[in-house]
């Protein structure tokens, strides 16, 4: 893609007719909020749309050739368990195949100023990368589990 100078309605015209009103809604939500939107592409990814706080991420969507992934910056998971414990099946199974922490292992091997997840899922306990950990498939089943779950951590953050 030659093109750099990316606008919202660039990402939204690629974005499959069933999964438009759950982008324009997170889109809405994070305006109110206050979050910036960076809107650009990769080698990996047609469409990169990054929305921050400051200097903090908060919710990314990648939109690729098999299809769109949402990633969400959970920085206050420890605060509801209640989301990630009501997880179905095949976002845990996402969230196992990620990268492990390379800090949580020893000796650390990742840079100084990076912390992953330590993260219990039922029984299960994962300590994942931060970089791909919370990062999903966005289908049918995720949408209202990736909503819940953005709408908690930007609660937490305004309670911070």
């Amino acid at each position: 893609m030659e093109q750099t100078n990316y606008q919202f309605e660039d990402f939204l015209m690629s974005v499959d007719e069933e999964y438009k009103d759950f982008v324009l809604t997170v889109n809405e939500l994070l305006l109110q909020e206050g979050c910036k939107v960076k809107i650009g592409s990769t080698k990996t990814n047609l469409f990169s749309v990054k929305y921050t706080q400051g200097r903090k991420g908060v919710f990314n969507f990648m939109l690729r050739k098999r299809g769109m992934k949402a990633s969400v910056y959970a920085a206050n998971f420890a605060q509801y368990p209640d989301v990630i414990n009501s997880l179905p099946e095949s976002m845990v199974q996402q969230i196992a195949k990620t990268s492990d922490c390379k800090n949580m292992a020893s000796p650390p091997t990742c840079w100084d100023g990076c912390v992953g997840y330590d993260i219990h899922i039922g029984a299960e306990q994962y300590q994942k990368c931060k970089f791909g950990c919370f990062q999903f498939d966005v289908n049918a089943e995720s949408i209202p589990i990736l909503l819940a779950w953005l709408q908690r951590e930007l609660k937490e953050r305004r309670t911070a």
